[in-house]
């Protein structure tokens, strides 16, 4: 699918995240010490690569679409941002048991701004609001 110049970067990562996804799934179901192991490097992966697209999205993409009247959007995608920090937290707090739960929200979400919040914001805003996606 081809996105605005501003949202390319934002969908590329979303494919990593996906992979992560499928990994964290696959993790949950393999022997304890794997996958405890697998959600310390979760934990690492999380603060490196989804944590700063999540602030590039609340400070810039999700502060344009509420302003644009998309306060739904802006809330589910909040609400799905701290699902996944939590998610995370209990994986760093040595819970692997979170693994599959953070794996099929992860993917549910990029799901999301694939298929929802990022053709929305593609129709709402203009092409300077979305440029300042990419920095």
């Amino acid at each position: 699918m081809r996105r605005a110049p501003g949202l390319v970067a934002l969908s590329r990562e979303h494919h990593a995240a996906l992979v992560l996804a499928k990994r964290a799934q696959h993790s949950a179901a393999a022997e304890a010490r794997a996958a405890a192991v697998f959600a310390a490097e979760l934990v690492v992966i999380f603060a490196r690569e989804l944590e700063p697209h999540f602030r590039v999205e609340e400070e810039v993409l999700l502060p344009a679409l509420d302003r644009a009247g998309q306060a739904a959007a802006v809330r589910r995608t909040l609400d799905e941002h701290a699902e996944l920090r939590g998610l995370a937290a209990q994986c760093a707090a040595g819970e692997a048991a979170g693994l599959a739960r953070f794996g099929t929200a992860l993917e549910a979400h990029v799901r999301f701004e694939e298929r929802e919040l990022f053709p929305l914001a593609e129709a709402v805003l203009t092409p300077r609001e979305l440029a300042r996606c990419a920095g």
